[in-house]
C-alpha cells in the first residue's frame, strides 16, 4: 500500500478499514462534498473571529490545545471522523481567523492574496494529479516524505531553541535566506496535497467504509491549512 507523509493517511489505515460484501463504500463525489462542507466551517469560524477579533482572542489558546487533541483523537479513531471532523474545522477556523486577522493589521491585504493563492495551488495540482502529469512514483513519495519531515524536525528544533533564546532566524525572518526557506517549504505543502489526491484514490478504489469520506476529508483540510500558513508566512517575509 502506498504511503504519504500526511499522518492522517497512514498505510494501516486502509488495511485496518477495508470492507467487503453490501457496506456502504467510501466515494470520490462523497469524499468532495465533505471537504466542501468542512471548508465551509473553517471560512464561517474564521470570518467569525475576524469580525469580533479583540472579544474572541481568549478563545484562541483554548482552541489550538482543543484542535491538537481533536486531531489526534481522529487520527487513531477514525471511525470517530463524522463528529471529530467538524469539530476540528470550526476549531481551526478560529485559529485561522485569529492568525489572519493580526497579520492583516500588519500587511494590509495580505491574507486575501494568501486565499487566492492556496485555493489556486490546490486547483492547480487537482488537475496536474488528474491528468498525470506527474507520477506518484515510489521515489517521489519518498522525497516528498523525507522533506516533510525534515521541516517539521527544523520547526521542532525552533521551537525548542526559542525557549533557550536562540531561534534559528531565517524560519521567520525576512531577507533572501528566509524568503528562500518559505518557498521550499510552500513547494513541499503543495507537493503534499499530490499524495493525498493519491491516497484517497486508493481508498475509493480500495472500497473503504463510508464514514472515511469524512476522514479523507479531514486529512485534506490538515495538509490545506498547512500550506495557507505557510503561503501567509511567505508573503509576509516579503512584505517587509
Amino acid at each position: 500500500m502506498d504511503r504519504s507523509s500526511n499522518p492522517a493517511l497512514r498505510d494501516q489505515l486502509f488495511y485496518d478499514n477495508l470492507v467487503h460484501g453490501t457496506a456502504k463504500l467510501m466515494t470520490l463525489q462523497g469524499t468532495i462534498n465533505k471537504t466542501l462542507f468542512l471548508l465551509f466551517l473553517v471560512i464561517a469560524s474564521a470570518a467569525l473571529v475576524w469580525e469580533n477579533f479583540t472579544l474572541l482572542m481568549p478563545l484562541i489558546l483554548p482552541a489550538v490545545i482543543l484542535g491538537f487533541i481533536v486531531a489526534i483523537a481522529t487520527i487513531f479513531k477514525p471511525e470517530w471522523s463524522p463528529f471529530t471532523s467538524p469539530v476540528y474545522a470550526v476549531l481551526e477556523g478560529v485559529i485561522l481567523g485569529a492568525i489572519s486577522a493580526l497579520m492583516n493589521t500588519m500587511y494590509p491585504g495580505i491574507v486575501g492574496q494568501a486565499v487566492i493563492l492556496t485555493f489556486g495551488v490546490f486547483v492547480l495540482l487537482l488537475v496536474v494529479f488528474s491528468t498525470r502529469l506527474i507520477r506518484v512514483t515510489e521515489k517521489f513519495k519518498l522525497v516528498v516524505i523525507g522533506a516533510t519531515g525534515a521541516i517539521a524536525l527544523l520547526y521542532i528544533a525552533n521551537i525548542v531553541l526559542s525557549f533557550f533564546g536562540m531561534p534559528i532566524g531565517f524560519i521567520n525572518e525576512g531577507g533572501w535566506l528566509g524568503i528562500g526557506f518559505s518557498l521550499v517549504v510552500v513547494v513541499v505543502a503543495s507537493l503534499n496535497l499530490i499524495l493525498d489526491f493519491d491516497y484517497i484514490e486508493k481508498g475509493v478504489e480500495h472500497g473503504l467504509p463510508k464514514h472515511m469520506e469524512w476522514y479523507a476529508a479531514f486529512a485534506l483540510l490538515v495538509t490545506l491549512v498547512w500550506l495557507y500558513l505557510e503561503i501567509l508566512r511567505l508573503l509576509a517575509k516579503m512584505r517587509r
